[in-house]
Formats: structure tokens, sequence, C-alpha cells
């Protein structure tokens, strides 16, 4: 009996190779375990937007009415969920940046569900998705950089998004480098075939230990 692992993911559909549209465009379907990866992913982003959202609320509701909210993932003075949302990061655009979250990791759950259904789409669909993806990782490496070296504090829930994004981030530039949508030498396809799971983990880690390092004093006094 066999089981899905991370390197299935980076694994080409178990169905028919691409096709062609009328038009002549080549069009490309993802794996199951890729498509199951965008669902999860975009599941994971749009609770953590959610929930942001609803603790932004209260916040907001605490404060015309004189009083104070501390949300629940408020833990200590690093792990701070409302020290970050109640900064002027939280709010980039103009408008709380868990909206631009509930919207676009949505985006993702619908292109995962779409792939389960056995879509395909045209390059220029994964290229733009893969653009979409490549914002998502800046923002949150720009949102990681403000949040550990000027807010001075951590948010669980953002931490997740991050995870979600960076994941999803690296095995869509996998699938597209794999499948020619990107340019690469052929070594590069290879690495992505059999090792995506690297990149991400790597990443991660990187984060981990930035994180482990910028309050080193605080984590073992």
């Amino acid at each position: 009996m066999s089981k899905t692992t991370l390197k299935d993911v980076a694994m080409e559909p178990e169905h028919s190779p691409a096709q062609r549209t009328a038009g002549g465009r080549r069009t490309e379907g993802g794996s199951r375990a890729l498509a199951l990866l965008l669902v999860i992913t975009g599941a994971a982003g749009v609770l953590a937007a959610w929930v942001i959202t609803l603790d932004k609320f209260k916040i907001l509701e605490a404060k015309v009415r004189g009083e104070t909210f501390t949300p629940g993932c408020s833990l200590n003075p690093i792990v701070s969920c409302g020290s970050v949302m109640e900064s002027d990061q939280a709010s980039v655009f103009g408008f709380p940046n868990p909206v631009l979250g509930l919207v676009t990791y949505g985006i993702v759950i619908c292109v995962g569900m779409s792939l389960l259904a056995g879509a395909r789409f045209p390059r220029w669909y994964w290229l733009t998705f893969n653009a979409g993806t490549l914002f998502g990782v800046a923002f949150c490496a720009w949102l990681m950089f403000q949040s550990l070296y000027r807010i001075n504090a951590l948010c669980l829930w953002c931490c997740l998004a991050w995870v979600a994004t960076i994941i999803m981030f690296w095995y869509v530039t996998s699938f597209n480098v794999r499948k020619g949508f990107l340019p690469a030498p052929s070594w590069l396809k290879s690495f992505f075939g059999e090792f995506t799971w690297v990149m991400p983990v790597l990443h991660i880690g990187v984060i981990g230990m930035l994180i482990l390092t910028r309050w080193w004093d605080f984590w073992t006094g």
C-alpha cells in the first residue's frame, strides 16, 4: 500500500500528458498532490487571515468602549499578536493586511480545487499564479523583517500564513520550472523533480534561526 509524501507533490500528473487548446496553446494540469497542497496551504492562510481580522475588529471595538482587548495568541512580550495588529505595518495598503489575505488565499484554494477537478491551464495562467505567490512571499519577507526588527514582536497566526505562503511559492515555482514554463537549466529541473521539499525547508529554517537568534536571551533566560 502506497502513501503520499512530500516528494509526490513534485511529480508529474498521473493522467494524460500536456494537451493543446483549439488555438494550439499548451495546457497543463497539476498532480493530485500539488492540488491538495494548494488547498491545504490556502486554507491555512484563510484561517490565519480570518482569526487576525476578527481580533482586529475586537481591538477596535474595545477602543471605542475605552477598553483594552488582548488577543488569545498574545502569550508574552515577544509572542504578542496585539502589538503586531496595532502597528502601522499591519495596514500597509490602507486597510488591514488580513483582508488581502482572505482574498488571495481564497484564490489559492480555488486553483487547488480546480486542479482536483481535472482543470488544465495555459502557460500564462501558471506564470500569473507564480507571480502572485512571488508577491506573497516577498510581502511576507517584508513583514518578517518589520516584525523582528521594527515592531519587536511575533504574531503566531502571521507565522502560519508565512509558512503556508513559502510552501506554495516553492512548489508552484518547481512546477513551472519542471514543465518548462520558466526557463531553467536541466540540472535545476532534475533537482526540483526530486528535491523540491528542500527549498521550503531551508527557507523556513532560516526564518526560524532568525527568530531564535533575535530573542536568544529571552528564549534561553
